[in-house]
């Protein structure tokens, strides 16, 4: 058998590749070289433009010029790293002879020194993945995140009245409405979403062991720690001012808890609408031309939240991981983190590719209210609760003389299956009073859901 062509190992750079393509914008080698590209120049541009080593800043064309390699990075400027990584064998180096030739190119040899000037490799690198990483996570991942949210917002909106029977361990309980329980999930991930964003990016650029040595030694006069400052933050990034070789990642373990927690709030979503469908609860809109098994045609399978489940799990173990392992370097520096940070795009892409297939589901249910109201119809003794409740405030005020008003409703309802009329004569012949008798005998299951549609009101954006 003839081999196959080169393949993608991964499932995301082949069956999935269209629903994360846009990580590899800046979590890819490419990408990660052209974040390099940008930090290298623009510390080369931030020398010149404070004059050091007597250096004068360059003309506003040939800043514009310079710059412009950061805008125009390309396929050819990829290979011509390639090559130069290929005889380096040092992936930052070939970076920065990269700009060395850029500046030959523009006639810029007598600024050359300056290139990745007192810097060590992790200097432009850990600046390098808090741009790409922040740009991933705010222009890809974030947005994708939202659109889920805002889907479940929506539908929390638009079924805050539908009662549904709940269930709590399994079993029938007081009921609640299906807009109730999105709200909930709402406010739980717009929670995680606020601490997301309030990520800080933290950035060093202080040399080989994080002491400014060789940059003092160059020139002793020059407040390194107010030019390493105010360059870090000229990036966009938080200057992190105490440091070994390496930037020490906690902003990173921070980040990926946070996008794990908000998987796993994803992943009880899935879990649960799973369970609604096989409930009944929700019905699957048919995808024309779509198989749901391959060899029972009545079928249509809850796939979109089964794919989500399990993109989900490996997102998590590979951010759990990265949070864990990235915290940690042997004294000044080890090399651990550089094969890690390198799988921060695969981590992102399986949450991306959850949500893609979470927003694809939630757009092919359609709730079953018939099959809402027929459980609740079936499960009159969770009125239980409120006819004991009721019983103690009539109690306590001195309108009722029952002894145990739990045990009471406990001996009626537990384990046995009631109906309307049970339930209307026990409360007929309660010693309580009449207004309470009348509200008791009112209630049905489906009315019977508090304050659940109000509660929906607080994932609601506030009035202007």
């Amino acid at each position: 058998m003839p081999p196959l062509p080169p393949q993608p190992i991964s499932p995301l750079d082949g069956r999935y590749r269209p629903a994360v393509s846009e990580l590899g914008e800046f979590l890819s080698e490419a990408g990660l070289n052209r974040a390099r590209v940008h930090v290298e120049i623009d510390w080369l541009l931030y020398l010149t433009d404070h004059s050091m080593f007597g250096s004068t800043p360059l003309d506003p064309e040939l800043s514009r010029r310079l710059r412009s390699v950061i805008q125009d990075f390309g396929q050819a400027d990829i290979d011509q790293i390639a090559e130069l990584e290929a005889t380096t064998r040092h992936d930052v180096k070939a970076v920065e002879y990269y700009v060395r030739r850029k500046l030959a190119d523009l006639g810029l040899t007598e600024i050359a020194e300056l290139t990745h000037f007192g810097a060590t490799s992790e200097d432009i690198n850990n600046l390098s993945y808090a741009l790409t990483i922040r740009e991933a996570v705010t222009e890809v991942w974030l947005p994708a995140f939202d659109a889920v949210i805002a889907e479940l917002r929506a539908l929390a909106v638009a079924h805050r009245d539908d009662a549904m029977l709940a269930h709590t361990h399994g079993q029938p309980a007081t009921p609640t409405t299906m807009g109730k329980e999105f709200a909930v999930t709402v406010h739980r991930l717009s929670r995680v979403r606020a601490q997301i964003e309030a990520t800080e990016y933290l950035g060093k650029f202080s040399g080989a062991t994080g002491t400014f040595a060789a940059d003092l030694v160059a020139d002793p006069t020059a407040d390194w720690q107010a030019i390493s400052r105010g360059f870090v933050t000229s990036l966009g990034l938080v200057w992190n001012p105490l440091t070994t070789q390496i930037e020490s990642h906690d902003w990173q373990a921070e980040l990926y808890n946070r996008i794990s927690h908000a998987n796993r709030i994803l992943h009880n979503l899935c879990t649960d609408v799973w369970t609604y469908i096989s409930m009944g609860y929700f019905t699957q809109i048919p995808v024309a031309g779509a198989t749901g098994s391959s060899t029972m045609p009545h079928k249509i399978n809850p796939i979109r939240f089964e794919n989500a489940e399990a993109n989900l799990e490996i997102s998590s173990a590979l951010l759990d991981s990265l949070a864990a392992t990235l915290v940690t370097s042997r004294l000044q520096r080890d090399l651990t983190d550089s094969t890690t940070q390198r799988n921060i795009g695969v981590a992102l892409g399986h949450s991306l590719l959850a949500l893609d297939n979470i927003r694809g589901g939630l757009g092919q249910i359609s709730l079953n209210t018939d099959a809402l109201a027929a459980d609740l119809d079936t499960n009159w003794e969770v009125l239980g609760e409120a006819i004991q409740t009721v019983v103690r405030a009539e109690v306590t005020a001195g309108r009722s003389s029952i002894a145990d008003p739990y045990a009471l409703l406990k001996e009626l309802t537990r384990g046995h299956r009631i109906g309307q009329a049970e339930l209307v004569e026990f409360v007929q012949g309660l010693d309580i009073g009449d207004e309470a008798k009348a509200r008791l005998v009112a209630l049905t299951p489906a009315s019977y859901t508090g304050l659940a549609s109000q509660l929906v009101d607080h994932i609601l954006p506030p009035a202007e």
